[in-house]
């Protein structure tokens, strides 16, 4: 299994490899409630503040971070991507999400994890592809379980989060023989809206 950086299309998202050059069309969509459970947040408000966080999430090691580009306009919507990559043991998991508000609850969340959990079981021959949230993070469990992965357990104490908050993680996975039917979950969730 070898990540390495690749453009992945939609139809109305494409992903491409997170750089410096997103941050003025992140900018805008960066409100502090978007970041509210991530385990790295920009350390404030400011525009250098995000910008140096996308420079600090682009250089994490075993990670491969995305902008979530709409197709249509261009419009920067968010961003994903690969973290903990275990080649030596084909797994992955799926995460550092953030959306912004005004595309809450449209296509880009589930096209984007369509887009993400095809790459890794179709062509990087996963075998487990994780994620896991912050165990307070109710609307992302409900998330993750709505797209067919299975909850693990609870991680306590697992993150010391960069505003020091200590926090307690969910973890779920999907395994390789469950990706048929997590991706016709999916493909009939886009068919819908």
């Amino acid at each position: 299994m070898k990540v390495e950086p690749v453009r992945l299309e939609g139809r109305i998202l494409r992903l491409e490899p997170l750089s410096l050059d997103h941050a003025p069309g992140l900018w805008p969509h960066a409100a502090p409630e978007v970041f509210q459970w991530l385990a790295d947040l920009p350390r404030d408000g400011s525009y250098e503040a995000f910008r140096d966080w996308i420079g600090l999430t682009m250089s994490r090691p075993a990670s491969l971070t995305f902008a979530m580009i709409l197709v249509e306009t261009g419009e920067a919507a968010g961003v994903s991507g690969y973290l903990d990559i275990r080649p030596e043991h084909r797994g992955i998991e799926i995460g550092r999400t953030w959306i912004g508000k005004a595309h809450q609850g449209s296509r880009v969340n589930p096209e984007s994890k369509l887009l993400l959990f095809r790459h890794a079981f179709e062509t990087l021959g996963a075998l487990r592809v994780q994620l896991k949230t912050d165990l307070r993070n109710l609307h992302s469990q409900r998330a993750i379980e709505k797209l067919g992965a299975v909850r693990e357990g609870v991680l306590r104490r697992y993150q010391i989060r960069s505003n020091g908050e200590v926090r307690d993680t969910v973890m779920y996975s999907v395994l390789a023989d469950e990706w048929p039917d997590v991706k016709a979950r999916l493909e009939a969730r886009l068919a819908d809206l």
